[in-house]
């Protein structure tokens, strides 16, 4: 057998009609060079996404917008990926327009909290009430978002555990999300002191330990006040603004208070007050001697 003739044979069997769509005939050849199409769309796809991405992170853009531009571009470039493999087997679009919208029916009945989460996950995108590096609390838990995807939100927890979160729950219950304005948190830390302690060296000491931490903001101002005559210590607060993104740096900046607290309060001779209780007997007490017998 000849080249020419096992060409010709090649040609023969992708030749070969598979199916008719529209009068249009779908020949085996079609079929098997839809797969090389899609690959090559996707990489292709991955490279100019890769490309744009990398610029904008350049420009130094906002990741929440490079994340949103991403996810666009994709779907552009799947659609126009499908496109271009119907209109090469020469296949009308309007073809699939009926049974398009049969399956669209039965998928939207089967996979409703999918669709719920995927339009969630756009709705976060393109709002951004939550964004990449935010610090949110969804219920008990608490940590830093990581990534925003179509059906999910990945969060790292502030134990290092990755957890993902469906979208639909992040719009449909209540979000505590401490950096969406600004990444300004307040802080206080509480102190009982004995009685008889100097109640104004007492509050100066107290702001003179919170001042002196560097990450404690000038503005708002650090305020002291004389909170209550507690049952065993005169109660003090202070109440603190930092600049945080995660709830470590308020146990952090709490920590530095309370260990400069220690050292002002041992030089001024001061006090911290701790559980006293004053007994009060009634009549008499009597000392009852036991003797043991040895036998």
């Amino acid at each position: 057998m000849t080249i020419e003739q096992a060409i010709a044979q090649i040609k023969a069997v992708l030749s070969y009609n598979v199916m008719t769509v529209s009068d249009q005939l779908v020949t085996l050849g079609d079929i098997l060079f839809i797969p090389l199409l899609i690959g090559i769309g996707l990489l292709l796809s991955k490279w100019l996404i890769r490309l744009i991405s990398k610029r904008l992170r350049n420009k130094k853009t906002d990741p929440n917008v490079i994340h949103l531009v991403e996810r666009i571009l994709f779907v552009i470039a799947i659609t126009v990926i499908i496109i271009s493999i119907l209109d090469f087997i020469n296949v009308p679009i309007a073809a699939f327009a009926f049974l398009s919208g049969a399956v669209a029916i039965g998928f939207g009945f089967g996979a409703q909290n999918i669709i719920n989460n995927f339009i969630s996950g756009w709705i976060l995108m393109w709002e951004r009430p939550i964004r990449i590096g935010d610090f949110l609390e969804v219920e008990e838990t608490k940590g830093l978002v990581e990534e925003i995807n179509t059906r999910s939100t990945r969060i790292k927890r502030v134990d290092g555990v990755h957890l993902l979160i469906p979208n639909s729950k992040l719009l449909e219950n209540t979000v505590v999300n401490w950096t969406l304005v600004d990444p300004f948190v307040r802080c206080s830390v509480t102190v009982g002191v004995a009685y008889g302690s100097p109640a104004r060296k007492v509050a100066e000491l107290i702001m003179q330990a919170t001042t002196e931490q560097t990450e404690v903001l000038k503005e708002p101002k650090p305020v002291v006040t004389f909170d209550d005559f507690g049952d065993n210590a005169l109660m003090f607060q202070v109440t603190f603004w930092i600049s945080s993104q995660a709830e470590s740096g308020l146990r952090i900046s709490k920590s530095n208070v309370r260990f400069r607290l220690e050292e002002l309060f041992e030089e001024s001779d001061i006090v911290v007050a701790y559980p006293q209780r004053d007994i009060h007997i009634d009549g008499s007490l009597k000392l009852i001697k036991s003797e043991v017998q040895a036998d």
